[in-house]
């Protein structure tokens, strides 16, 4: 072999073990923006870090990293932060089980579904050991050993379990953690958990997330009543040399007006008032003899001391107009009682919320499936908002976004409500925000509305399957019952 083929083969050897090197040790080539140094740095001084930022400017990337850090013992030359010098126990978690792993197991190891790239992640590939997968759900995993390092020496291994808010606070308790990562806006108490969760550990929780639920109380907290060892950090798209202004300009066309500040740079939305700004004039129409072709979607808000509530909806598909037909809304009663008022009603797809999930502790049997055994259509997943084009996963059950939807529908005219819902209209009336965060009190109507109206995918033409809506009104709009056609 002549010197040049040597030269040529040396130099082939260098650049696959460079591209080798930039694909599975990713984090070796990490260089912050100043922000997200700020963000790293946070837990010398803080047990807990909120990261509010805008879309697309790096926080997730930022939040794996972090993990990747203390999971490893692998710190950079330039680490500020808290430094871990054993192995330790990490929890990441995402609104569901399909959004961990689409997102954040995505980060931290690399695609799930291509085993090739398993280590592509901010997790160096000769760092990963063995993984426990997630049953029911394909290429997400349970959890996986770090090789853990102090002062560059193996030590032990690290674990990093992933979660989900959809499995309720109760997944949450139990064990001490030293890392937990949430990257979505979490439910106040499974905050509280995570609180409780590294008290004992001197551990630390991080949030990363843009406020699409609006001014929450872990918001409100970290924004009006910050105590000492919280961080409250933010970054617009100002401070992301990747988006251009071109890009920016194309991503705010995309974006209603009412949303942009929070978008682009991670505002929530504050203030206090109506949660819907229509006038009952422009939705509240009087009752109509329904076409039979009019596809029906029905949807349930579970409650106790506050009402069970539900909603009955019809779909002028052609005109994409939703209207609202019917309600329910009783406090205290059994499931046997609140299934046989639905089921006097022509069945149809019934939706309902996340936390229908939660086994009852008598019969261990989940709430939805109470249900179902009485008899209600209830849809085989719980609620989530629709997907956007090319948007990963299965939907999210965020409030906001509902929200969002259903005030268009009603400033556009594609929502009306039937006069006879006088409890629906009475909750629209006093259904309001206080410092930003929406009075969840009487609002059962209004949340499993917002539940039907995100679900028109789910609607039925009942005339197909052997049922129908038939309705007739007397002269006082009051309704018969409703009956077979």
């Amino acid at each position: 072999m002549t010197n040049r083929a040597v030269q040529l083969a040396e130099m082939e050897k260098l650049v696959a073990e460079k591209r080798e090197r930039e694909t599975y040790s990713r984090i070796d080539f990490l260089r912050p923006y100043p922000w997200q140094y700020k963000f790293l740095e946070s837990s010398q001084e803080n047990a807990q870090t909120l990261l509010m930022a805008a879309n697309r400017v790096g926080k997730t990337y930022i939040g794996a990293a972090n993990i990747s850090y203390h999971a490893t013992g692998l710190y950079p030359s330039w680490w500020k932060g808290h430094k871990w010098d054993t192995p330790i126990t990490c929890w990441a978690a995402g609104v569901s089980s399909e959004s961990t792993k689409d997102i954040l197991q995505n980060e931290l190891m690399g695609p799930p579904d291509d085993p090739s790239m398993k280590g592509a992640g901010t997790l160096p590939k000769h760092c990963l050991g063995e993984s426990t997968r997630k049953a029911q759900v394909p290429n997400a995993l349970q959890s996986i050993l770090v090789k853990h390092h102090t002062e560059g020496v193996f030590d032990g291994w690290s674990r990093i379990v992933f979660k989900a808010f959809e499995q309720g606070e109760s997944k949450f308790m139990g064990v001490s953690v030293h890392e937990i990562w949430l990257d979505e806006q979490p439910p106040d108490g499974l905050f509280t958990q995570c609180i409780t969760r590294t008290a004992n550990t001197g551990g630390h929780v991080t949030m990363t997330f843009t406020p699409e639920d609006g001014v929450t109380l872990v918001i409100h907290q970290f924004t009006k009543n910050r105590q000492k060892g919280q961080a409250l950090l933010h970054a617009t798209w100002e401070d992301a040399p990747h988006l251009t202004k071109e890009v920016q300009e194309q991503l705010l066309s995309v974006y209603g007006e009412h949303e942009r500040d929070m978008r682009s740079k991670g505002i929530p939305v504050f203030g206090s008032g109506p949660v819907y700004t229509v006038l009952e004039t422009d939705f509240v129409v009087d009752p109509f003899e329904i076409p039979e072709y009019w596809p029906a979607i029905a949807a349930i808000d579970f409650g106790w001391d506050h009402p069970t509530a539900v909603v009955w909806f019809r779909w002028d598909r052609d005109a994409d107009i939703l209207y609202q037909v019917d309600e329910y809304r009783r406090r205290t009663e059994t499931v046997a009682i609140h299934a046989a008022a639905i089921n006097a009603r022509v069945p149809c797809p019934m939706v309902w919320p996340h936390d229908g999930l939660v086994h009852e502790k008598g019969s261990g049997v989940t709430m939805a499936d109470q249900y179902r055994h009485a008899g209600v259509q209830m849809l085989p997943l719980h609620f989530s908002n629709p997907l956007a084009p090319g948007e990963p996963g299965k939907g999210n059950f965020k409030i906001e976004p509902g929200i969002n939807a259903v005030h268009e529908r009603l400033q556009t005219g594609r929502m009306k409500v039937f006069r006879t819902c006088n409890e629906t209209i009475e909750e629209y009336r006093m259904y309001h925000r206080e410092n930003g965060i929406i009075h969840a009190l009487d609002d059962d109507l209004m949340s499993a509305q917002r539940y039907a109206a995100q679900s028109t995918r789910f609607a039925e033409v009942q005339g197909r399957t052997g049922s129908g809506y038939s309705r007739t009104f007397d002269s006082k709009l009051n309704y018969a019952p409703l009956h077979l056609v």
